[in-house]
């Protein structure tokens, strides 16, 4: 006997290691191919399991997501009310059912369908709780038949209209079914469009057939169970429960052609992997041999990039060179035997012409949006930072970038929100770069102006007239007030008054201080008096308020940086969060309260930063 022990303690313990693996086995099942180009498939994976990944033929798929309807679902149960049902049967599912409902997820939606002759909706989906209050009251149907279809395809119309991305539908009955206006094929493609798996539960009688419920379950990528008896109903349930916990909805675009064979492999780190093959649907079409004018690299996930990139930029240089050869060309050709000019280097047409085209693409766009008041203020920012750049041509650069950004986003296979990331970013970097160097140009003219006064004092102290004094600036200063200053005398020289050449020159420059002193010359030049004694106790002045705005912002400084670390710092964590552990943020990104919150937050953060700096900032 002791012999016989130590023989059986090995196989013991290799039974209690098998155990948990079994267990933490991977399942993929339910492949559903009728919304091509859409795939969604189900993946049962081990408790507690790190986001799965899945390839398609040994590649990457495009628009990956990943459900686990133990965090969040959309869940209708369908009970069968039909007069087979009477007595301590409905009694004890409508027991188990309020317990099963009870125990789900305070983030779950749960509906409920009952169905007998036929089929109607109990409650709408809402929180567990008020679905178990409503199952109480429940009785058995006063006529016979059972509409079996017929509320699997009214559960799945409802679960449809949740939006969280994670759906199911439990259908529990004791019968087949015998008076649905749907068939068992319209009854699958209902849950299918929904994107919901059937969890179908039989409670086993003498004339109960199971066929249909296991053909919706496996089609569906749900599961069947049979209890013996309606007493068993709250252990299936609790059976059922645990396989949603470990269920993951998985679902993606596939490149494949309809009627192509694709073998695809669900893993998941740490837990192995599962593979299954099935078929696209819809008709199969001839294989294409590769072309021998594209290389074999080509046609790999880089080499299409590259040609698609190619090829917009060939689209993009053909409509340029059209537009530079449309006009003129004609007109050229019967001018030029009359003209007997030489013929032009052939790069300095080209340089022509691709200028001709720019300038025309520019007129189309000012013309079009130069009243808006965005484009003005645009406008004035270019003039601001003295860039050899039209407004038209700035916004055609925009557009084109953001364009490429986004095209290349969308060939590497990005979500719709990276891909409107790409877009926004590349639109708006040309106009970020104009107004960056706008402000840094206003800056440095600050820093000048000061200087310049005293320089133009000197000069009307020495007997010069204001004029000379301006010129004085623009031979002996720097840039950007010597630009600027220049600009000014040649206004002056066609013939425009000085006042109006200096008011011009302050609503350009947007600066406060040359406002006040274009404002105190204007005011000296009408009334009389030494304009360079005023000269002097402007610059004076000038020079305390930038150092008082020097002192400000250092003394505001501390502040300024502590909301500068307050405001990164949630999406700092929040970063790191996701690279450590990105199963742990996957519900902050993936589920729509998780949407919710952070919506919430960056309003959140937007208001608290606008708080911040007005806190921090001060304006004299």
């Amino acid at each position: 006997m002791t012999r016989a022990r130590v023989y059986l303690l090995p196989l013991a313990l290799a039974a209690l290691v098998a155990a948990p693996s079994a267990d933490a086995g991977l399942r993929l099942k339910g492949i559903d191919t009728t919304a091509f180009p859409a795939v969604r498939a189900t993946l049962v994976a081990p408790l507690g399991a790190r986001t799965p990944r899945l390839r398609e033929s040994g590649r990457r798929v495009v628009g990956y997501s990943a459900v686990n309807l133990g965090r969040e679902k959309a869940i209708v149960l369908a009970l069968d009310r039909s007069q087979s049902m009477r007595g301590r049967p409905l009694a004890a599912a409508v027991t188990a059912a309020r317990s099963f409902v009870a125990a789900a997820r305070s983030t779950d939606d749960v509906g409920v369908v009952v169905f007998g002759h036929n089929a109607f909706g109990l409650t709408r989906l809402s929180a567990p709780a008020a679905a178990a209050d409503v199952l109480g009251g429940l009785g058995v149907d006063t006529k016979s038949g059972t509409a079996l279809y017929d509320a699997i395809v009214l559960a799945a119309r409802r679960v449809s209209m949740d939006d969280r991305p994670g759906r199911a539908i439990v259908v529990v009955t004791d019968g087949r079914d015998v008076s649905s206006s749907h068939t068992l094929a319209q009854a699958v493609q209902a849950a299918h469009s929904a994107g919901a798996a059937v969890y179908a539960i039989g409670i086993g009688g003498p004339s109960f057939t199971p066929d249909a419920l296991k053909q919706l379950a496996s089609e569906t990528g749900g599961s069947y169970r049979q209890a013996r008896s309606a007493s068993q109903l709250s252990s299936v349930y609790t059976a059922l429960a645990a396989e949603l916990a470990r269920t993951w909805q998985l679902g993606y675009v596939t490149a494949a052609r309809p009627g192509d064979r694709i073998d695809l492999l669900a893993t998941v780190p740490g837990a192995g992997s599962a593979r299954r093959a099935t078929t696209l649907a819809g008709e199969s079409s001839a294989a294409v041999a590769p072309s021998p004018v594209i290389p074999s690299s080509g046609y790999s996930a880089l080499g299409t990039l590259l040609i698609g990139l190619a090829v917009g930029v060939l689209m993009l240089l053909a409509c340029c060179f059209w537009l530079a050869s449309r006009r003129g060309n004609r007109l050229r050709a019967r001018l030029a035997p009359h003209l007997g000019a030489a013929e032009r280097p052939t790069k300095v047409r080209r340089r022509e012409g691709r200028a001709a085209a720019q300038a025309r693409v520019a007129d189309l766009i000012e013309n079009a949006f130069g009243e808006l008041r965005e484009f003005k203020r645009l406008q004035r920012a270019i003039d601001r930072a003295a860039l050899p750049i039209r407004l038209g041509e700035l916004v055609a650069v925009a557009a084109g970038l953001g364009i490429v950004l986004a095209f290349v986003a969308a060939v590497a296979g990005s979500a719709s929100l990276v891909i409107l990331l790409a877009l926004a970013v590349g639109a708006f970097a040309p106009i970020a770069f104009v107004l960056f160097k706008a402000s840094k140009r206003v800056r440095l003219f600050d820093t000048q102006l000061p200087d310049i006064l005293i320089t133009i004092a000197a000069s009307l102290k020495a007997g010069h007239s204001f004029r000379q004094g301006i010129q004085a600036v623009v031979e002996e200063g720097a840039d950007p007030a010597a630009s600027e200053f220049r600009r000014v005398l040649t206004e002056t020289q066609l013939g425009r008054p000085m006042d109006d050449a200096l008011a011009d020159l302050s609503s350009r420059i947007e600066s406060k201080n040359l406002t006040f002193v274009v404002n105190a010359v204007t005011i000296q030049r009408q009334i009389g008096g030494s304009l360079a004694g005023l000269f002097d106790m402007v610059a004076d002045t000038v020079r305390q308020r930038q150092q008082f705005a020097r002192k400000v912002r250092g003394l505001t400084a501390m502040g300024r940086m502590s909301s500068y670390v307050l405001i990164a710092l949630p999406f700092g964590v929040g970063g790191a969060a996701t690279a450590m552990n990105p199963t742990y943020m996957s519900p902050l990104f993936h589920t729509s309260a998780g949407h919710k919150m952070l919506v919430g937050g960056v309003i959140m953060i937007t208001a608290g930063s606008v708080i911040l700096n007005k806190i921090a900032s001060f304006k004299g």
